[in-house]
């Protein structure tokens, strides 16, 4: 899939922002892939630092168990959240899980390109949250929601529905798409220090014809031109 290129946006260099964008879908030449390498496109077009990780590419484990570390403090019971504690302490995590880890410690906002499924995200994203955002080094005692660990970063969710956008509606048959989203935005994000930005989603793209499905990557593209200049989107407790 092409998209239309527009001229870029070049910032200066006390502007230039350090960006983390996550793909979450088996196939290259998907909308998900398209809005995927558009981001990358765009941003390093206007001057910003990109770096990725293409989860199924990389043929990233989400299964979290004993592999996440180096070491283990208890060999007869294995308790999570006790062993990020202990290699947060010895800098034991292992080298996939560490490298990610530097990776969001390093951006300024953190992009995940997906598609929704079952209400929420794939298993291999899901996967990664389990096994990168690790108790001690991103939260814990203390370091919850402003004071997280992420705090100073900002998020953005863009994805893609099997559904057009009248069935994410608050009346519509999948129900408001604001609330289907609030587990990531507030369990998984805001909980981690993140400002979350509103979402990008392309309703149905499967149901759109060539020419509105490289629209919706034009508008993704000006969106990405303004990120770093828009205000927070307002997620709310539970």
């Amino acid at each position: 899939m092409t998209w239309i290129a527009l001229p870029a946006e070049t910032v200066n260099e006390d502007s230039i922002m350090k960006v983390l964008i996550i793909l979450a879908h088996a196939e290259p030449q998907s909308m998900n892939g398209a809005m995927y390498n558009t981001a990358i496109d765009t941003l390093q077009a206007a001057g910003h630092e990109v770096k990725t990780s293409d989860l199924y590419a990389m043929q990233f484990n989400p299964a979290s168990d004993r592999r996440n570390f180096t070491g283990i403090k208890n060999e007869s019971f294995f308790k999570q959240q006790q062993e990020e504690l202990h290699a947060t302490a010895t800098n034991g995590f292992a080298a996939d899980v560490e490298q990610e880890l530097q990776k969001v410690e390093w951006c300024d906002l953190m992009i995940w390109q997906f598609p929704l499924w079952w209400f929420s995200v794939p298993g291999i994203l899901k996967g990664w949250v389990d096994r990168v955002f690790v108790m001690g080094r991103v939260y814990g005692m203390g370091k919850i929601y402003e004071q997280g660990g992420f705090a100073g970063k900002k998020a953005l969710l863009s994805l893609t529905t099997g559904g057009s956008d009248d069935n994410y509606q608050p009346e519509g048959l999948q129900g408001n798409i604001n609330n289907i989203l609030k587990p990531i935005h507030r369990g998984m994000l805001q909980f981690t220090g993140f400002t979350v930005l509103q979402p990008q989603i392309v309703y149905g793209p499967a149901r759109k014809s060539p020419e509105e499905r490289e629209q919706e990557l034009v508008q993704w593209q000006k969106r990405l031109q303004n990120i770093f200049a828009e205000a927070p989107a307002e997620v709310g407790r539970y």
